[in-house]
């Protein structure tokens, strides 16, 4: 009989292998067992477990009970999880759905996660993101289901859900049950938002300043009231759709969005649609202004002219002071979608109908200064998040990381470095001492949290594009702060990436180094779609590309239109 000869190197290598593979099915048939076994109601007082499963990676998670107004029917997850659910009461007449996906190849980190808008929606695609970067992942409803604000009329329990309990308790939840499952408590804590997201990781550094050692913070929704009726202030402006002066989505798309590119594209070096700097953008719409009140299609009415100067200027009380900044150009795109369409922006219209005033009939086209000043009053909740300081956090070693897309089309862009010169003041520091624990960087050319014409990927959470990219920290805001809490090793610049046609499967369109501020992005010259061709100087610098070039872009900004 003939016989096969096998070296004794080659029955080692196989015999290693063999009890590997006993092993890693052992561990992974005893994870999921640990997970069937667990009774997280028994550890979270007075909650109910609506789910608990063992879900394998790969896995496509569909949601049936999730309100539709979500949009996220299914989530695919990626590595093996333990997953559960619960309802927990926060007060007699509220409570929070709270879920946690812990991983089977666990990190010893946690992280939590938050939301948007006025809604009551668990990021499925976060807790994905999360869970497959071995992170103990957890997120919740933030008190109330779906996208409107309904469930907080006439109850102000849901809305300090809303405000700050909600992610409060799902943090002191989610860690209980981390340390129950693993056996051991979490080793670092992190957290990441964006928009509403973004002002529950400030508030809960405000508020709670042991709960997390990092947290990214992006796109912040910060002083909440004031920025509720600043988008409020619009429609008022607008009008209705049907209105005789109403501007159009093809005139802020084609004429008013070509004309900002037209006066500031250029002003970074480099005509490439993206403004790497709006705050030197001092846009004049008077420059498409019809003469006269004719119904040209290429030019605006005097009325329409101003109305667009209203929208990119500050909002003021009837006081005389500050509430919130001015939108900043090169937003118009998708902010004609909400902000100037003709119609109240919901989340405003909800806030002052089911929380400010408790009146379902309130009339948004009605909206003044005095609401805003109403809003402002009443702080539902204590939701405002304007802290002047956030030192009791700084002394317990954590660190922020908050960033904020330039061309964002529902909160400016201008709002951000705003509370960074608040902290400033408050703290009494400089920047970089500021920099020591808070860290703030403009992403040119992204929209609100992502997508855009600039190179907008920065691990900001679970999209796809976020599985283009390496979990590293020149290239991951949350990476990034990861290193930041753990080494010490704190991020000067962060490496956004802009996909082909936002798809990462079609390879790498170009990528830029996004500045900590107060630093601005300065081309020096070279290929512009090269993170090297640009420099992080401080503002005020002239960098050595053509000057000729930009003084011809300046002067020809087009005088007025004659029709």
């Amino acid at each position: 009989m003939w016989k096969m000869a096998f070296s004794p190197r080659y029955l080692i290598a196989t015999l290693v292998a063999t009890c590997l593979h006993v092993i890693n099915a052992a561990t992974a048939d005893d994870f999921q067992a640990n997970c069937l076994s667990l009774k997280p109601e028994q550890y979270i007082r007075n909650s109910t477990r609506t789910v608990l499963e063992y879900v394998p990676a790969g896995t496509n998670l569909t949601f049936p009970d999730n309100v539709a107004s979500c949009s996220r029917p299914s989530q695919v997850v990626s590595s093996d999880i333990c997953r559960l659910a619960l309802s927990i009461p926060t007060s007699n007449r509220s409570s929070i759905t709270f879920e946690a996906w812990l991983p089977r190849d666990w990190t010893g980190r946690f992280l939590g996660t938050g939301n948007g808008g006025v809604d009551g929606c668990i990021k499925y695609e976060d807790l994905a993101y999360g869970s497959s970067q071995g992170f103990a992942t957890v997120g919740s409803n933030n008190g109330h289901n779906g996208t409107t604000a309904i469930a907080m009329l006439n109850n102000l329990d849901v809305t300090i859900d809303f405000a700050w309990r909600s992610l409060h308790t799902m943090v002191t939840s989610g860690k209980t049950l981390t340390k129950e499952f693993y056996h051991q408590s979490p080793s670092k804590s992190y957290y990441i938002g964006c928009s509403l997201g973004g002002r529950q990781g400030i508030k809960a550094a405000e508020m709670f300043p042991h709960d997390f050692d990092g947290i990214v913070a992006g796109s912040p929704a910060l002083d909440f009231n004031s920025l509720i009726s600043w988008r409020a202030s619009f429609f008022p402006i607008t009008g209705s759709a049907n209105s005789s002066n109403f501007i159009t989505a093809s005139q802020w798309d084609t004429l008013i969005h070509d004309e900002v590119l037209k006066q500031c594209d250029g002003l970074d070096g480099v005509l490439d649609g993206i403004i790497e700097d709006p705050t030197i953008c001092d846009f004049r719409p008077e420059t498409i202004m019809c003469s006269s009140s004719t119904n040209a299609t290429n030019c605006l009415t005097p009325t329409q002219v101003e109305m667009v100067r209203r929208i990119f200027s500050p909002f003021y009380g009837e006081d005389g002071q500050l509430i919130y900044p001015a939108m900043q150009p090169g937003s118009e795109i998708y902010a004609l979608q909400k902000l100037y369409a003709g119609a109240p922006f919901s989340y405003s219209n909800d806030w002052f109908k089911y929380v400010v005033y408790s009146d379902p009939n309130w009339n948004a086209s009605d909206f003044d200064r005095k609401d805003a000043a109403a809003a402002e009053a009443l702080n539902p909740g204590d939701i405002r998040t304007w802290p002047s300081s956030l030192a009791t956090f700084q002394s317990t070693g954590g660190k922020i990381i908050s960033f904020h897309g330039q061309q964002d089309n529902q909160i400016t862009s201008f709002n951000t470095p705003r509370f960074y010169d608040r902290l400033l003041r408050g703290m009494q520091k400089t920047t970089s001492e500021l920099d020591d624990f808070f860290r703030f960087f403009r992403i040119s050319g992204m929209y609100h949290c992502n997508s855009g014409p600039g190179a907008w990927v920065v691990g900001q959470g679970g999209d796809a594009s976020a599985d283009g990219i390496p979990f590293a920290p020149q290239n991951n805001v949350l990476a990034a702060l990861v290193a930041w809490v753990e080494n010490g090793t704190a991020p000067d610049t962060i490496t956004g990436t802009k996909f082909k046609n936002d798809d990462p499967t079609q390879g790498i369109s170009f990528q830029r180094s996004h500045c900590r501020y107060p630093l601005r992005n300065t081309y020096l010259g070279g290929n512009s779609s090269s993170p090297e061709s640009w420099a992080c100087l401080p503002m005020g610098t002239i960098a050595h590309w053509d000057i000729s070039s930009l003084l011809s872009r300046i002067i020809s900004i087009r005088p007025l239109k004659t029709q």
